[in-house]
């Protein structure tokens, strides 16, 4: 069983805007199917076109907070996950508070006086997604805000973290602090990828964190940018999971790699070896957003890791629980998981 408080996540909480759309639309905001952006200026009217459509919903978002309520589901222990991000005093984050209490999360949100609750639009074309992050009040988290007393409590309770390679963009001070204590301890830090943008743009405070890192989660494209972005001169998914996994390591554990490939087998490199594991195939027809897919995967693995579940069980469970999610609108999923 795993005790309360054993994993902590912090990264950006977002409200998603999802909306089914057309090419069209797509071409009109110039964006692409299978890629997370930050907002520009000429993106700002697209989140008042997405509200309006008929379709639209509104999802508690995010990519670590994805994760962390996915991995909360699967657990079925409430408050064995806790989460810390930055929202704005509104009603989307009143309605993020609500959502969150609902999952059984354990959330201590920064609440900024002066920015909105931060927004992701989700644009959905024939099941596969563009996201576009307006981070608002997220962009505001602030490490004074983790070393209170009460929420640096939920660091030193928790045995395992994960934090979503976007929160680089934000905070690295918090993510350094929380690093440094996991090595110190020897407990279990995870990151993610994330997103091409962050291998190519934030390469520094990247290279920063992973020595920390036990575990690394990304998917094919954003491995492929990393290798480009560190003259590995290779597109071989198993060669640069590889690469990673012997990158310099801080603390005690050695790092494994793993890489979702879509429909392709998930990688795995631990140890100078590399694992591959078939995903759940899933028929054309079911299939309605990817959308939380990746975030979905993780927050499954997490969920058997955080048990001491040996690697095989941990994908396994990944693979279920982005199998339940792009089945339905955005990051949301049954009321109980049925893993076994």
């Amino acid at each position: 069983m795993a005790s309360e408080g054993i994993l902590l996540g912090m990264g950006n909480p977002l409200l998603d805007i999802s909306a089914v759309v057309d090419h069209d639309f797509l071409n009109k905001y110039d964006l692409q199917l299978n890629n997370a952006i930050l907002a520009e200026d000429k993106h700002l009217p697209m989140y008042d076109e997405l509200a309006s459509n008929p379709n639209v919903e509104y999802i508690a978002g995010g990519a670590t907070q994805n994760s962390i309520r996915v991995a909360q589901w699967m657990l079925q222990v409430p408050g064995a996950t806790s989460y810390m991000g930055s929202i704005g005093k509104d009603k989307y984050g009143e309605e993020m508070k609500k959502n969150s209490k609902l999952a059984g999360v354990n959330v201590h949100y920064y609440e900024d006086e002066s920015a909105p609750t931060g927004t992701c639009g989700v644009c959905v074309v024939g099941g596969e997604r563009s996201l576009i992050a307006n981070l608002a009040a997220a962009n505001c988290y602030k490490v004074e805000h983790l070393k209170r007393p009460e929420n640096w409590a939920l660091v030193e309770k928790a045995k395992y973290f994960y934090i979503a390679g976007f929160f680089l963009t934000v905070s690295p001070e918090s993510i350094q602090l929380v690093a440094e204590h996991a090595a110190a301890n020897n407990k279990v830090f995870s990151m993610n990828l994330s997103a091409p943008f962050i291998c190519e743009f934030f390469k520094d405070v990247q290279e920063k964190a992973l020595p920390y890192m036990d575990y690394v989660f990304g998917n094919e494209t954003e491995a492929r940018t990393f290798s480009k972005v560190h003259g590995w001169e290779t597109d071989d998914v198993e060669q640069i999971a590889l690469k990673i996994s012997e990158w310099p390591k801080i603390g005690g554990r050695k790092r494994i790699t793993v890489i979702t490939q879509g429909a392709d087998p998930v990688v795995v490199a631990e140890d100078g070896k590399v694992k591959k594991f078939p995903v759940i195939l899933l028929p054309k027809e079911k299939l309605v957003d990817t959308n939380g897919a990746g975030d979905a995967f993780v927050g499954g693995f997490l969920s058997q890791l955080v048990q001491e579940k040996p690697i095989e069980d941990c994908v396994k469970a990944g693979c279920y629980a982005a199998n339940v999610i792009i089945q339905r609108s955005g990051c949301t999923y049954p009321e109980k998981p049925d893993f076994n």
